[in-house]
């Protein structure tokens, strides 16, 4: 019975907060009180979503960090990151896309395990260097979700059909000064993790540094955001430029982890 209510809690909680927040959007800023309630929601999503993962990430044999595990563990950093940022900064609309997401991967952790690739090793070093790429994918993921919707911000003003929802949304240069501190935050985490993972292997993953396609990629993908960085400092790239660059350093970091744990544990594996 406990482990259906964390299941099935989370799910709700994250679309009812979505639902709340595409109304709260489309309505305006006179309905602050909807937003509250959203990140009510969000609340208990986290809560209970921290429960189910708990339930399937600790096993006897050590952590559990199988494809969807993975998944839902990012979903949760995510989902965390973005309740705090709406504290601060109008960032509710990324809601509409996080959440939903959020509750996806609970529902697909829950309906389809994962084969286990399990993580028996616990020293310290390894847990902090766990936890900076977490947070680093986690707000690469959601500047990623922030470029997309200033795409279409950009795109219905060009048109000059800004619509309900857009009309809600802050001034298009907040929207992208956002992205950018979210882009450069998650660039020096994703460095910190990069140079972790290279220059003390050993000591993080007890083994020397293997030169792999995860390395490679993640290479790629922070070469990707310097360049996106460095062309935003010196030449002031913006708008549809910008967010190219930021969809593919994540589409790059993304195939960093999951795509390669996908192949391995769900191709090559079963194979």
């Amino acid at each position: 019975m406990l482990i259906a209510t964390l299941t099935v809690v989370p799910i709700l909680a994250y679309l009812a907060a979505s639902a709340i927040l595409w109304y709260a959007l489309r309505r305006g800023p006179a309905v602050r009180g909807w937003k509250l309630a959203a990140l009510a929601l969000v609340l208990v999503g986290l809560g209970t979503h921290g429960g189910f993962l708990w339930h399937h990430l600790a096993t006897p044999a050590g952590i559990d960090l199988g494809f969807f595990n993975a998944a839902s563990l990012v979903a949760l950093a995510v989902t965390a990151l973005f309740a705090l940022g709406s504290l601060r900064k109008p960032i509710e609309s990324l809601g509409l896309l996080i959440l939903p997401v959020a509750a996806l991967t609970v529902a697909l952790a829950a309906a389809w395990p994962s084969p286990s690739a399990l993580l028996p090793t616990a020293s310290r070093v390894l847990v902090v260097h766990i936890v900076v790429s977490l947070l680093a994918y986690s707000l690469l993921s959601i500047a990623v979700v922030q470029s997309l919707v200033l795409s279409l911000q950009e795109r219905h003003l060009h048109e000059k059909q800004p619509g309900l929802l857009l009309r809600a949304l802050p001034p298009l240069q907040t929207m992208e000064a956002l992205l950018f501190q979210m882009i450069g935050l998650g660039f020096m985490l994703l460095t910190l993790t990069v140079v972790s993972g290279i220059f003390f292997s050993e000591a993080v993953f007890g083994q020397p540094l293997k030169l792999n396609h995860h390395i490679v990629l993640s290479l790629i993908a922070w070469v990707v955001f310097g360049i996106l960085l460095f062309g935003r400092l010196r030449f002031g790239w913006r708008g549809r430029y910008a967010v190219r660059w930021a969809v593919g350093g994540f589409t790059v970091l993304a195939l960093a982890y999951f795509g390669s744990k996908f192949i391995l544990e769900y191709v090559v594996a079963r194979g």
